[in-house]
């Protein structure tokens, strides 16, 4: 099963990093979030990518090209100009697509134009800026057992601001950033299947407003609850909460070993 990762968005709410560099290209503990989220799915099994390129694409290029020279040990012969790696296996046994889907074009016009690579079976899809802990086989079984075009992972969004849990005047309990205590938003992680191409016609589609929302009205749209961790990386601040929790040693969505 194929993973479509769109990564070709501006990023303009985070322009602090995205002027040099497209937005999953961000580091998080000296590793991009898109490594983060790829790493997510290759432990459930699922390593085969489509990475759907826009703004800065070359970048994201050419960082898989250069990604075992730069994340292995090798002998280089200054004279001959040959490489030695001294390891016989990479790390990242993953298969990616680098797929160019324009400057300009919405979410849903990206997926469509991945459309020739993408119609024998079901994919699974999310957006280049996010991490969560989602059990993905969990979610696949929920898609196949319901029938339906598409499922969309749903969560509960994490506060903006620290929570208080107040007895009279005293806090018994502070959460840095506790999850929303009612509504859901669409947290990505989605299954779909090869019909969700047909809702899409033009490079303007919104995957969300215009495809997903046609795909609902017919009654074919499910949404897999996910009462965990889930954090998108929007802000500056959100960059930097990520890194924290990164740095700590026990980020909530590093479930790989």
């Amino acid at each position: 099963m194929k993973v479509v990762i769109l990564a070709g968005g501006l990023g303009t709410r985070l322009s602090e990093e995205t002027e040099v560099r497209p937005k999953p290209m961000v580091e998080i503990g000296g590793r991009p979030i898109l490594w983060h989220i790829m790493k997510h799915y290759a432990h459930h099994g699922l390593a085969e990518f489509c990475i759907a390129l826009g703004y800065k694409g070359e970048l994201i290029k050419r960082y898989f090209i250069e990604y075992r020279t730069l994340n292995g040990n090798l002998s280089v012969s200054v004279c001959h100009g040959t490489t030695r790696f001294h390891e016989d296996r990479c790390t990242e046994d993953w298969l990616v697509h680098l797929m160019d889907t324009g400057m300009d074009t919405n979410t849903g016009g990206r997926v469509r134009r991945l459309a020739e690579i993408l119609r024998k079976e079901a994919f699974m899809l999310t957006y280049g800026d996010g991490v969560s802990d989602v059990d993905l086989q969990r979610l696949l079984e929920f898609h196949r057992a319901h029938g339906k075009l598409a499922t969309i992972t749903a969560v509960r969004p994490p506060s903006r601001f620290g929570g208080l849990d107040l007895e009279g005047h005293k806090v018994v309990r502070f959460q840095e950033k506790p999850q929303m205590g009612e509504g859901w938003i669409n947290g990505g992680y989605m299954v779909l299947e090869p019909g969700v191409l047909d809702y899409l016609h033009a490079d303007g589609d919104s995957l969300e407003m215009d495809g997903l929302t046609a795909v609902a009205r017919d009654g074919q749209l499910m949404a897999f609850r996910h009462e965990r961790y889930w954090q998108c990386m929007d802000t500056l601040r959100e960059v930097r909460t990520l890194q924290r929790e990164w740095a700590s040693g026990a980020a909530p969505w590093k479930v790989w070993l």
